[in-house]
């Protein structure tokens, strides 16, 4: 039953647009049961999505209902909140109660990157996944990576036995100097892995195209289809990508992303040149390549929403326009941009390597002043 869509629960229905811990679990069970109805069975959660309850919504609205057999189940190793080697077996133990599960088909180790790596390294995590993996208690082994293609290359002559790696991959970043979603994939293939797509749609950007640019996809498809299906589309068309993650967040977004892959075509080279066109375009107007992850809000001590802003300066970039009103929904419980201590803790966690200090102060001098 396993086809190449895989449900994301980073981007959870909210019952509180303000609370990400609010999940409307009814909502996420309807698009539980047509995501299933559909073909698909793939689910892939992380111990701090949500502010760690996406973990338990996913037991609650899918592993709950259906058998454990018929779900393919992935999750990942909080490696940045890891401080001793003991700490593994502590969070994987909570992973395993949370999920209601008594293994994972696919576990990773969470957003590698070069400094994260040295971490990984001291303390045993490859080594640990290793052995849940001789146990039985996972069933395949891999990692989620930000970071350049040198540094991908680097772990996997180290540690060759991982199955798989989950890399950001959208036709934005393909050629991207930071992202380098092409090149990390040409390394993944090099040493044999399977791949596993991330961001395809790069937290919604690819579905919401600016006016020049949805010009160029209305004059090449019509009106009949979206934005997000060609961006989802042009990931699972890679040879070697198994599996494409998508966050949807209402039933709107997974009725259309099924609609489309349960009987997947590969892009065309037409469709693939428009691709490129519509990344040109974009390249050229957007100003911070934030893809909503949130890491770095986990560790602002000012608790300062910094996707959202960014995606209201990314707006102000594209379209001109400024929404006070939707400044004022995204600081309510949240520190504004100009109260920034400089810190820079969000950017030693940010896997886009933003200068997240510098966007805040244009953000503060385009809404706060």
């Amino acid at each position: 039953m396993n086809r190449k869509l895989g449900f994301g629960t980073m981007r959870l229905p909210l019952i509180k647009a303000d609370d990400p811990t609010a999940i409307d679990i009814e909502e996420f069970k309807q698009m539980a049961d047509i995501f299933i109805e559909r073909g698909f069975n793939y689910f892939d959660t992380a111990y701090p999505y949500h502010g760690e309850k996406s973990e338990d919504a996913l037991r609650q609205a899918v592993i709950e209902r259906f058998s454990r057999e018929s779900l393919i189940i992935a999750d990942k190793m909080p490696i940045l909140r890891v401080k001793s080697t003991e700490d593994y077996q502590r969070f994987f133990d909570d992973q395993i109660r949370r999920c209601g599960v008594d293994y994972f088909d696919y576990y990773l180790l969470h957003n590698l990157g070069r400094d994260r790596y040295i971490n990984t390294k001291k303390f045993g995590g490859f080594e640990f996944i290793s052995e849940l993996k001789k146990k039985g208690h996972v069933r395949n082994i891999g990692f989620s990576f930000h970071d350049d293609a040198d540094t991908l290359d680097m772990i996997l002559n180290e540690h060759p036995e991982v199955d798989f790696v989950q890399l950001q991959i959208n036709y934005l970043d393909w050629e991207d100097a930071v992202a380098q979603s092409g090149k990390c994939y040409a390394t993944a293939v090099k040493h044999g892995k399977r791949v596993f797509v991330m961001e395809p749609v790069k937290g919604g950007t690819l579905a919401r195209l600016p006016e020049e640019a949805m010009k160029l996809f209305t004059d090449f498809y019509g009106t009949d289809v979206t934005p997000a299906s060609l961006a989802v589309r042009y990931a699972a068309s890679l040879e070697n990508v198994d599996i494409v993650l998508s966050g949807m967040s209402d039933l709107v977004q997974l009725k259309d992303n099924t609609s489309y892959m349960q009987e997947f075509k590969p892009l065309s080279d037409e469709e693939a040149s428009c691709a490129k066109q519509i990344a040109a375009v974009l390249r050229r107007a957007i100003k911070i390549p934030c893809t909503s992850c949130r890491y770095c809000m986990e560790e602002c001590p000012k608790n300062i929403n910094i996707p959202d802003y960014f995606g209201l300066l990314n707006l102000h970039a594209v379209t001109g326009q400024k929404t006070n009103m939707y400044y004022e929904r995204f600081s309510m419980n949240h520190g504004k941009a100009s109260e920034c201590l400089k810190c820079g803790l969000c950017e030693k966690i940010c896997p886009q390597h933003i200068s997240i200090r510098e966007g805040l102060e244009e953000f503060a001098a385009l809404y706060e002043n």
